[in-house]
């Protein structure tokens, strides 16, 4: 049986959607028990179009990673091995695209439903996909690709 540290993928032991869903399940919970009604300044039909872009943004965020990653031949699971970089389309402005939209879907959700609960937990949505998911992952492809990631590292942010 290989070492896990020799397994060609990340180390990745969470299922990074269901942080953004918990932070969005938990903020509604919250607000139940405790409700910080704040409309963010926003009237109704004002908020709706801007956590909507948000939500979008997000959406389409979400999906050209996957198509890239799709065409390229590899899996857009984090546990899956990586046979190359892919360094063009979201890529070239963020090394994490999937992550960020998963804050960004916080964000867009928690104003789209008035919700401050959600836009609280949003950073801790954010501390957990850095910590359990995005570091492993850079660890891991560090380890598989050298010099090359090391150098898209400093060419692209991690986040924006």
């Amino acid at each position: 049986m290989a070492d896990r540290d020799e397994q060609d993928a990340a180390a990745v032991h969470i299922h990074p959607p269901l942080v953004p869903l918990l932070a969005i399940l938990a903020g509604i919970g919250l607000k139940r028990l405790v409700p910080l009604d704040l409309a963010f300044g926003f009237p109704a039909p004002t908020r709706y179009w801007v956590g909507g872009v948000i939500v979008a943004a997000a959406v389409l965020l979400a999906a050209w990673p996957i198509v890239l990653f799709r065409k390229s031949g590899q899996s857009p699971l984090p546990g899956t091995p990586t046979p190359r970089i892919v360094e063009y389309g979201p890529y070239r402005f963020t090394r994490n695209p999937m992550y960020l939209q998963m804050v960004l879907l916080c964000v867009g959700v928690g104003i789209v439903v008035s919700n401050f609960w959600i836009l609280l937990l949003t950073p801790l949505c954010a501390w957990i996909l850095h910590r359990f998911a995005i570091l492993p992952e850079e660890a891991y492809l560090e380890r598989k690709f050298g010099a090359e990631y090391l150098a898209y590292k400093q060419r692209v942010r991690r986040w924006l």
